[in-house]
């Protein structure tokens, strides 16, 4: 009934790595403005190389440089994909600038910048700011992006899937932090990533709660299945050492380091498998008819059931 888009897994991985990019985007701005020089550090060059990563896998996909660069050509508000490519452009901008800045000082300055150097110190608050108010749309325009397709999982998770990538791009980013920072400046990064935990759980219930439940069965069967189930597994094992390490950061930090390191890679996992898991059930409701066919005569029914026979949708019939 429907052809999938031929997307393969560096689509994917350009989902997990936007919204660990946009959340640690977040991070280092909240870092920068509070003093603490370690998180605002790790999350700048996390923020960069994941922003970097996504963007050859996107490219990649595409098969040819020039077609990223022709979606830049133009601004279409109504297109996902093109204000996307704009919001990557931005991102990657003032992330890159940001990151910069952090890596020649943490070089001590042997980057070859000359007077340029100067100007990148003037500019680095900004680009950091910039990389910031980017980062939300960066983690959740993938789903919008998804979601505007025509494959019958994603199409029925329209309203809800935003919030899912939102909270799970901010469990990632925490949990990212939360391996490369100190717990005496993990502090946010718990934070963030304990408010993902509780976010990814109830959005992702949500939204299948509120899916048509025949269009919901490729997120619960096979391979996205297995990693839909392992997400939630993980998110919540992640949150709770996510928890163990801030109580015990004072008391016995070198343990709360390495719980704090073993919970942020669960809650990393948890964040890929979950968009993983997305991404296949939506190209895995193309393959069977039903997935498009039951759910449309649902909604055919209750268009009828609530008198709309005028138009040219419904018919009277």
């Amino acid at each position: 009934m429907v052809k999938a888009p031929p997307w393969d897994e560096r689509v994917a991985l350009y989902l997990v790595c936007g919204g660990i990019a946009g959340g640690s985007a977040l991070l280092a701005f909240g870092a920068q403005l509070t003093g603490r020089d370690a998180l605002r550090r790790n999350a700048r060059l996390t923020a960069l190389g994941t922003a970097s990563v996504g963007a050859l896998a996107l490219v990649a996909d595409l098969g040819r440089p020039e077609r990223f660069l022709n979606m830049l050509r133009t601004i279409k508000p109504t297109s996902p994909m093109s204000l996307g490519s704009w919001i990557l452009a931005g991102f990657s901008t003032g992330a890159g600038l940001a990151a910069v800045a952090d890596l020649d000082r943490m070089t001590g300055e042997v980057l070859p910048l000359g007077p340029l150097r100067s100007v990148l110190r003037a500019f680095e608050a900004p680009a950091g700011a910039l990389a910031a108010l980017l980062g939300a749309p960066l983690a959740g325009y993938t789903a919008v992006l998804l979601s505007d397709t025509a494959m019958p999982t994603w199409n029925a998770a329209k309203d809800d899937l935003p919030f899912v990538f939102v909270s799970s791009a901010s469990l990632a980013s925490g949990g990212m932090a939360m391996i490369t920072t100190p717990t005496a400046q993990a502090g946010p990064a718990r934070a963030l990533a304990l408010a993902g935990v509780a976010g990814d759980l109830v959005a992702a219930q949500a939204m299948e709660r509120r899916m048509d439940p025949v269009a919901a069965e490729p997120l619960h069967q096979g391979r996205p299945g297995w990693l839909m189930r392992w997400s939630e597994r993980l998110a919540i094992v992640g949150g709770i050492g996510t928890v163990a390490a801030g109580v015990t950061a004072r008391t016995a930090p070198r343990a709360s380091r390495w719980v704090a390191a073993a919970s942020g890679a669960a809650l990393v996992t948890a964040s890929a498998f979950t968009r993983f898991g997305v991404f296949y059930a939506g190209k895995d409701s193309a393959m069977d008819p039903r997935y498009t066919i039951e759910p449309q005569k649902r909604r055919l029914e209750a268009r009828r059931r609530a008198g709309i026979t005028h138009d040219s949708i419904t018919t009277a019939g």
